[in-house]
């Protein structure tokens, strides 16, 4: 079960990275960047780092996304 998971799990954070480049809406953006740290947290995790895990759960995923949130609602939307 964890070799399948190590070779799912990258793959998600690749498909991740190309949306998060691909996607023109920026929140959609900053969620898939949330999506794709959370899945670094759980590849930490099961590399038997879970200190390098929860520190990038916590950061990565939660301080980051809600910077990028709050500066995206701040700025003017342009289309």
């Amino acid at each position: 079960m964890i070799d399948v998971l190590h070779i799912i799990i990258p793959a998600a954070l690749v498909v991740c990275a190309i949306l998060v480049a691909v996607f023109r809406d920026l929140l959609y953006s900053v969620v898939t960047l949330a999506v794709l740290s959370l899945l670094l947290a759980f590849e930490f995790y099961l590399l038997k780092a879970p200190d390098v895990a929860i520190a990038e759960a916590g950061i990565g995923a939660a301080v980051t996304a809600a910077i990028f949130v709050i500066t995206i609602r701040a700025t003017k939307r342009m289309e």
